[in-house]
């Protein structure tokens, strides 16, 4: 993606089923645990770049010695100051003391049963150190003590907001996370006070019920409470004092966990490959949560997966599968390659066939993939063309052995064209003097194109905002003075915002909604914007369930190519000689290629939850009312 946008966070956790001894002995460290949660985090940090975030709990700690401990960081260097941190504590003790997993449970932090990691990519507010997870809700009451980590976005804050005014709540601040963690906190205290309210005619010490309601509290029931009114996109993973943890995950599947558990370890995390290398374990192995489910550890071991909502229609995040994660998932490495494959009839047609003055590449660096599957589709059109002429050839008796090599020789040019530079900055303040730099963040590999006579084709995994294509890529590849610039989108049109996850709230940014309005305008039609604005409008009087994507009839007024035809033109620099084209993936490609994951909203506007509808109407608004504030 050559537009930087910010999305996903990271998750990771893991509950040590053992004493430390065991590891110790089994793997030569008492540190097994935190070593793992290192390698989770690491292998996971393409999903966070704002702040990564440690806490641990140790299991029936002594009363009066710390048994939850907790570590931020949101330097530029994140994990490394991180674990730093972490790992310092153990560098003043003798190599006995390491050795022993009694006294480093004793005596170190960090030393914990319980851990949860997590990466933070920031979707709205600053980069601080206080928004960066996991949140920790303190109370002297072992089994009140709260820690949650999150990958969400939910779309009705304010409504669960107000929830928290009715307990009587006052809360610190109104943001998705802390609001998510009071309001489970809410139903934590409610549940160990009706626990206490239980056991404490039986004639029961209050000590003795501390230790029944840790055995007795049904995490199930907690969070069917908690997150009855919940409306997004969420993984969210706690730990509870006394040592019960759990995983929730969303009703339609939106966000992603995966988990593997045996008998000394169980982990959860964001990506399935982190899991598989860090442990060493197979792809079947690694398990994903169900939808609506949530993952319960109990302080005894006890490992269930508990239906806590309802599921809905299952819509995974298609751009799991395009952008976001990783890659070396073996689903996701296969899809991608599917989604560049099934892009080469199309890229053909766009160049008549001409192979021998076509050169293909990619826009580095997360295309690399999908470009591998738009070369597999283009050598198989290539060889259905050579059959075609081989058979023309020999039907007119002009199939002689040089014809043959002729047709059999031809190839498909693949070449490195664009380069990013990564050490170039844009530091400097006039505008003039910046732009130039900014078209320069990517360089080209000269004498390899032939001068007005060449098509260059690049792949990008998605286009969203268009400007980086526009001053820099587009801008740069023209300086090779070749015939036509053809840029490929193995993502179909971004035509809405995201609410989920995604920092994708703002409907001009999108250049395909930009292209819109310019059609709109172009054709006399600009009054439906404010039809649809006050449709809009009407639409916040109603109840959720019953709101209905508006500006779906304002994409309808054209065709992909149409609005792909205008794009073109938004991304062409100005005074700059080669014709330029977008082609863009189908939604019906991309569901080819992602069977399992049809969370498509980002380009259908079918969004999986009512809030979402609510986003999209509100984004318009926003967009009419020239108000720069969130849709959510």
């Amino acid at each position: 993606m050559s537009d930087q946008i910010k999305h996903e966070c990271g998750l990771a956790m893991i509950r040590l089923l053992k004493p430390l001894e065991y590891y110790h002995q089994k793997y030569g460290t008492a540190l097994y645990g935190l070593n793992k949660m290192n390698l989770l985090l690491q292998k996971q940090r393409n999903r966070g770049q704002d702040g990564a975030g440690l806490v641990t709990i140790k299991l029936d700690s002594t009363p009066g010695t710390r048994y939850i401990s907790r570590r931020r960081s949101n330097s530029p260097q994140y994990l490394k100051d991180l674990f730093e941190g972490v790992f310092s504590h153990f560098n003043d003790i003798t190599k006995e003391q390491l050795n022993d997993p009694k006294w480093l449970k004793d005596n170190k932090p960090y030393t914990g049963e319980l851990l949860l990691g997590h990466l933070r990519y920031g979707t709205h507010g600053p980069n601080t150190i206080e928004t960066v997870h996991p949140f920790l809700r303190q109370n002297n009451w072992i089994t009140r003590n709260l820690v949650l980590a999150g990958n969400f976005n939910l779309t009705n804050v304010d409504e669960l907001f107000g929830e928290l005014l009715s307990f009587g709540q006052y809360p610190k601040e109104k943001s998705d996370t802390v609001t998510v963690l009071e309001k489970i906190g809410h139903f934590l205290d409610d549940e160990v006070q009706r626990l206490f309210s239980w056991f404490k005619p039986e004639g029961y010490s209050n000590q003795e019920i501390n230790g029944l309601i840790a055995e007795h509290l049904d995490v199930q029931r907690l969070l069917q409470r908690a997150s009855r009114k919940f409306d997004g996109g969420y993984v969210m993973a706690g730990l509870i004092g006394h040592g019960d943890a759990f995983v929730l995950r969303d009703p339609a599947g939106i966000r992603p966990a995966f988990y593997y558990h045996d008998d000394e370890i169980v982990v959860v995390a964001s990506e399935r490959p982190a899991i598989q290398t860090s442990l060493k374990i197979r792809y079947d192995q690694v398990k994903e949560l169900t939808p609506g489910h949530a993952l319960i550890i109990k302080k005894n071991g006890t490992v269930t997966e508990e239906l806590c909502k309802d599921r809905l229609p299952s819509t995974p995040c298609s751009f799991e599968r395009i952008y976001f994660s990783r890659g070396t998932d073996r689903d996701i490495y296969l899809e991608r390659k599917k989604l560049g494959e099934l892009l080469a009839g199309r890229i053909m047609k766009a160049i008549n066939n001409d192979i021998e003055n076509t050169i293909f590449s990619f826009i580095p660096n997360t295309a690399e993939v999908a470009f591998y599957g738009m070369i597999k589709g283009l050598e198989s059109k290539l060889n259905e063309i050579k059959q075609d002429q081989i058979k023309e050839a020999a039907q007119s008796g002009a199939l002689t052995d040089d014809k043959l090599n002729q047709i059999l020789a031809q190839t498909i040019r693949v070449e490195k064209l664009a380069v990013k530079d990564e050490k170039l900055r844009t530091f400097i303040a006039d505008d003039a003097s910046r732009g130039e730099m900014v078209s320069h963040v990517y360089d080209v590999t000269y004498g390899i194109v032939k001068n007005e006579v060449d098509t260059l084709v690049l792949i990008d995994d998605s286009i969203v905002r268009g400007t980086t294509l526009r001053d820099s890529i587009v801008y740069i590849l023209s300086t090779l003075r070749p015939k036509k610039i053809i840029i490929v989108s193995s993502a179909p049109q971004i035509r809405y915002p995201d609410c989920y996850g995604i920092d994708m709230s703002k409907l001009k940014e999108f250049v395909a909604f930009r292209a819109l309005i310019e059609l709109l305008e172009q054709d006399g039609k600009s009054h439906m914007l404010k039809d649809v604005y006050v449709k809009c409008k009407e639409q916040e009087l109603l109840p959720i369930e019953q709101m209905q994507n508006q500006v779906k009839v304002l994409y309808d007024q054209y065709t992909q190519e149409q609005i792909s035809a205008k794009i073109s033109q938004l991304i062409t620099p100005e005074n700059i000689t080669p014709d330029v084209q977008v082609i863009y993936q189908t939604i019906e490609d991309l569901h080819t290629a992602c069977p399992n994951n049809k969370g498509d909203w980002y380009f259908s506007g079918n969004y999986p939850t009512p809030g979402g509808m609510r986003v999209v109407n509100r984004a318009f608004v926003n967009f009419m009312e020239n108000n720069e504030g969130r849709a959510y």
